[in-house]
């Protein structure tokens, strides 16, 4: 059966879980769809690329079928990372300078232009990975696996570098100033180029570190088709694909 592309009626996606190392990237509870979307997403990056290179460090050098799981995932996650970025950097920081009171503006711009050096550092680092991930694919070596392994736990640090800082600076200012309509308006036009497939794998690993309330919040705001895509087959090829990547099931 064709996988069905996911089409929300609500941009709510639920907040995911706190492991006990990332209750440090946060003080501030969300309390705006804005900040649980920025927050369910970094959720998901800091968990995947910490995971590929750990699993990649366990993987054979040399084994095709493997390398290329593991490969395809990183690019998977890199792409849904810079589309992110994208869109922080062209719609939602803007909103916020709008909206935010004039006489806080310049701090404000500061602290946007310090994200904006961080992710250029973090966006070539991604091109980085994908550079590594094409020379092990290549050269199926022990080396070139190292190297893949090393670009993706160097991006890891730095992504959960700069996540905890525009959770500490950046989101609050997003809940406190940034208006619903807004969003809805960033988020109605903004989306990311992925597959019908890739599509539900990504909806599975953002439901993946969600407490169960949560989960049925997000199926909720799916379609109709979408919520039948995901139960019939698309939790299915989730469940798979994790397995063939972590060797276990996900905590779904």
């Amino acid at each position: 059966m064709a996988a069905t592309a996911v089409r929300t009626r609500s941009v709510v996606i639920p907040v995911p879980r706190q492991a006990p190392d990332d209750v440090r990237l946060s003080q501030v509870a969300p309390t705006c769809r804005a900040v649980a979307y920025q927050r369910v997403l970094h959720q998901l990056v800091r968990r995947e690329l910490r995971l590929l290179a750990e699993l990649a460090g366990w993987a054979a050098a040399d084994e095709v079928e493997r390398t290329g799981a593991l490969t395809r995932h990183a690019d998977l996650i890199g792409r849904v990372l810079l589309h992110h970025h994208a869109v922080e950097r062209e719609a939602v920081w803007p909103a916020l300078l709008n909206a935010v009171p004039r006489e806080m503006a310049i701090e404000v711009r500061s602290t946007v232009d310090d994200w904006t050096v961080r992710c250029a550092r973090i966006d070539h680092m991604l091109r980085d990975v994908s550079t590594a991930a094409r020379q092990w694919a290549v050269a199926t070596t022990h080396p070139a696996r190292e190297a893949f392994v090393a670009a993706c736990s160097a991006l890891a640090d730095a992504v959960a570098a700069q996540t905890a800082a525009e959770e500490s600076t950046l989101l609050p200012l997003v809940d406190a100033h940034l208006q619903a309509g807004d969003w809805t308006a960033i988020a109605r036009t903004s989306h990311c180029r992925l597959s019908a497939r890739e599509q539900l794998l990504v909806l599975g690993l953002a439901l993946e570190d969600s407490p169960a309330d949560d989960r049925a919040r997000l199926l909720d705001g799916l379609s109709r088709s979408t919520r039948a895509a995901w139960r019939l087959h698309g939790e299915r090829s989730y469940r798979a694909t994790v397995v063939r990547l972590r060797g276990e099931p996900p905590a779904l």
